[in-house]
């Protein structure tokens, strides 16, 4: 059983920074796709970025590229995201997810079987 949490949200001002982190327990990790997804009030859950966990492909949104970096650290099982320039729309619940094992890493909502609880990110203006 995968069990996701994550870590690091918070109220910060339009410009600042913030890093989320998701503590990953229940499996070994090498050929897991993991992703980072928000939804903000009243919208669709969005991608945000996504890492095979061999660290050797990511993917970010349009969005979010050039001010977000995502990342793990394979010994402690953990996944980040790294969130700097924040604006007002990047104001969500953030929520880490992973795929099934062995699967090409994907954006698609629909190919992550496993998700954390989410975390509170509210930028203010």
């Amino acid at each position: 059983q995968v069990q996701l949490v994550e870590s690091g949200g918070g109220l910060v001002q339009a410009g600042g920074s913030l890093r989320l982190s998701c503590a990953a327990s229940g499996r070994t990790f090498s050929s897991y796709g993991m992703g980072w997804f928000r939804q903000a009030p009243g919208k669709e859950r969005e991608f945000v970025a996504a890492i095979k966990w061999s660290g050797s492909i990511t993917y970010y949104a349009d969005s979010v590229k050039g001010r977000f970096t995502i990342s793990r650290d394979g010994a402690k099982n953990t996944m980040y995201l790294q969130m700097n320039s924040l604006k007002p729309e990047d104001t969500a619940v953030y929520y880490c997810a992973a795929q099934p094992e062995g699967r090409y890493l994907s954006r698609r909502l629909g190919e992550y079987n496993y998700w954390g609880q989410g975390t509170q990110v509210t930028v203010s203006s």
